[in-house]
């Protein structure tokens, strides 16, 4: 690695997307730099929701400069309303990285596991508890989607040029 990289993963929604930003070091250390929520209020109508997604993430990307971005993609939901919603929440965070110019991964839940755990059927405790000891937190990330967010961009650094597991 020739230089210390910061990406920025997303877990989208439409109600709550989770980011957080993490700086890979030359020699592949692991930094926590940021992490936090875009929330939307229930009773905003749809498009006032997207809009203000995109612009959120946006400011983000935009005051935190990172290298690249990673985002979960959407997989198959049962219920077909949270399925549209995180669909929605994912489109909106993808023209908003399109706007920034930055390249992207994209990866699945089962992706994201195997990167952070080792395992791609692991828990969400399984997964937070990893994101705390890689990134040396004192406590688990919160609110979830954060700490998600935090495992995407963990699962991107490990998968275009890995990290060191010490």
């Amino acid at each position: 690695m020739t230089e210390s990289r910061v990406v920025i993963g997303i877990d989208p929604g439409t109600a709550i997307t989770g980011y957080g930003l993490i700086k890979e070091a030359k020699n592949g250390d692991l930094t926590w730099l940021a992490h936090g929520v875009i929330t939307t209020a229930s009773d905003w109508d749809e498009p006032r929701r997207l809009l203000h997604l995109y612009r959120s993430l946006l400011d983000i990307i935009n005051d935190t400069k990172p290298n690249c971005c990673a985002v979960e993609k959407l997989f198959f939901q049962k219920n077909v309303k949270t399925a549209l919603n995180v669909g929605q929440g994912r489109g909106a965070a993808l023209i908003a990285i399109a706007e920034t110019g930055l390249t992207m991964g994209e990866y699945t839940p089962l992706a994201i596991k195997q990167a952070v755990v080792g395992y791609g059927k692991a828990d969400k405790n399984q997964v937070q508890q990893m994101v705390k000891l890689l990134l040396n937190l004192n406590d688990i990330p919160r609110p979830d989607d954060a700490a998600d967010a935090l495992a995407v961009a963990i699962c991107h650094l490990h998968s275009t040029r890995g990290f060191k597991r010490t």
